[in-house]
């Protein structure tokens, strides 16, 4: 009966590789393109190891952090794969701001230029998963550049934070304020002990001179004298 109205008996079958291979080809609305998918992932970790690059080139700070400077290659790789995603589905993006709401991020950033290169990898990844490419590359042509620009441009003076001691003596008082004087300079901080006086102040040079330092230990009563260069951000 079922071979006379053409009835086939046999179980669909559940895993079709032709169908699978046809969505992954041409999906269906909604979906993502395989090439897609590599296009984008392929740009962003090209601008993310850009971004790394130029982080790694204009660093000031004092100590330079690898694994931050490869951080922001992946951090562009994972906001464009998490836009691909917000993407395809709006259920689905409300399960991942749901999952992501979880996590928290206690990293301090210790300069400021940090935060600016984490929100440069972070929107380039937005870019790229939205597939707004010539987006990118104009904004990472300008920031670049501009960051290039500004801080290549270093200033000329100097800051550093002079501690000196010396015993309690008017006269070793005058020959150190004396020779002070001749340098620009303001006091941070006196400290009188019962015999020893501590100062530490800040000077700003017009170069990398320290011979101030011989004229400074050479005053009768001064025992030792340490200079430190300041090489970021720092609070008076």
């Amino acid at each position: 009966m079922a071979r006379e109205w053409g009835v086939s008996l046999m179980p669909k079958t559940v895993f079709d590789l032709n169908e699978l291979l046809r969505n992954l080809v041409a999906p269906p609305e909604g979906r993502l393109l395989v090439t897609d998918i590599f296009i984008g992932l392929a740009l962003s970790l090209l601008f993310g190891l850009l971004i790394s690059y130029i982080y790694k080139k204009t660093f000031q700070g004092a100590l330079y952090s690898h694994s931050f400077s490869v951080s922001l290659a992946v951090l562009t790789l994972i906001t464009s794969m998490v836009i691909m995603t917000i993407g395809i589905n709006l259920v689905l993006t409300l399960g991942m701001v749901g999952a992501l709401s979880i996590v928290r991020f206690r990293t301090a950033l210790k300069d400021p230029l940090d935060i600016v290169f984490v929100f440069w990898s972070i929107s380039t990844g937005l870019a790229m998963g939205a597939k707004l490419y010539l987006l990118a590359f104009i904004g990472a042509a300008f920031i670049g550049l501009t960051l290039i620009f500004l801080l290549s441009r270093k200033s000329t003076t100097l800051t550093f934070m002079l501690i000196i001691r010396y015993i309690n003596d008017s006269l070793a008082d005058k020959n150190v304020a004396a020779e002070l004087n001749k340098l620009r300079h303001s006091l941070k901080s006196k400290t009188v002990a019962r015999d020893t006086t501590e100062l530490v102040v800040e000077l700003r040079a017009a170069g990398e001179d320290t011979s101030f330092m011989g004229r400074l230990t050479a005053i009768h009563g001064v025992s030792d004298a340490v200079l430190v260069r300041y090489s970021g951000e720092h609070v008076s």
